[in-house]
């Protein structure tokens, strides 16, 4: 078995692999970053929904996709931004706009994992995490 050295990059992997599949689910495995990020996307409407499996270790996170009625995933693209080998932070003022405000950012800041929305509303820079659009 091989470690993982970018979580995030795996998450964003595994999701992008289960739509492309039009699979309904994806199991995860748990993180505390993971079940943040996967808060947002919820509350920005790309995924559906998410429970948290206990299975003794780590646990599992179970994220259920979303799609349209025609049956394109709600999520078109993920792209992680600052990852192990070169880190990305921003100000508040330098907080990006993913394709025109179509997008969102999701940045890790000192209040914690935020949208890029509520880091521009709260004046807030941190970490840039990944693209969602």
């Amino acid at each position: 078995m091989s470690q993982v050295t970018d979580p995030i990059a795996d998450y964003l992997t595994r999701i992008r692999n289960a739509m492309h599949a039009k699979h309904p689910r994806v199991d995860i495995p748990a993180s505390r970053m993971k079940r943040e990020i996967t808060k947002i996307l919820i509350e920005e409407g790309y995924l559906r929904n998410y429970l948290n499996i206990d299975d003794g270790k780590q646990g599992i996170l179970r994220v259920f996709l979303k799609y349209g009625r025609d049956g394109a995933p709600a999520i078109s693209g993920l792209r992680r931004i600052s990852r192990p080998g070169l880190r990305r932070y921003v100000g508040y003022r330098d907080v990006p706009r993913v394709r025109n405000n179509l997008g969102l950012a999701v940045l890790s800041t000192p209040n914690g994992v935020i949208s890029s929305k509520r880091a521009r509303r709260e004046r807030l820079g941190g970490e840039v995490l990944l693209y969602v659009w």
